[in-house]
């Protein structure tokens, strides 16, 4: 705890005894208590706080990569094109990047690996 050693704190206390007096240590030790509980609670409170900008910064980036994401998905699909109903797969169109090329042979004619 804050590089203080035990030997240190056992000095500390002494003369905390010597100089207070055993009449009001107790007095001093909870005063000093009550304030190093509020110290804990402000930190904590501070803390948190930290914690929830980070958290609602990263929300932001993830809502405007989405929104990003979802323009090019509806770009890429236009919502007033022709799609087919299900349950009709041939009459999908077709994929305009993914055209088969020239050399290759049907399905029915490769030859078996």
């Amino acid at each position: 705890m804050f590089g203080v050693d035990s030997s240190e704190l056992a000095v500390v206390a002494i003369l905390a005894l010597i100089f207070i007096g055993p009449k009001d240590l107790p007095k001093v030790l909870r005063t000093v208590g009550y304030w190093v509980g509020r110290v804990r609670g402000m930190a904590r409170h501070f803390t948190s706080g930290i914690e929830n900008m980070v958290r609602e910064a990263e929300l932001e980036e993830m809502e405007k990569r989405w929104r990003e994401e979802n323009e090019r998905i509806m770009q890429a699909h236009p919502p007033d094109a022709h799609y087919p109903e299900p349950g009709q797969p041939d009459a999908m169109p077709p994929i305009a990047d993914a055209e088969p090329p020239e050399d290759e042979l049907p399905f029915e004619k490769r030859p078996l690996p």
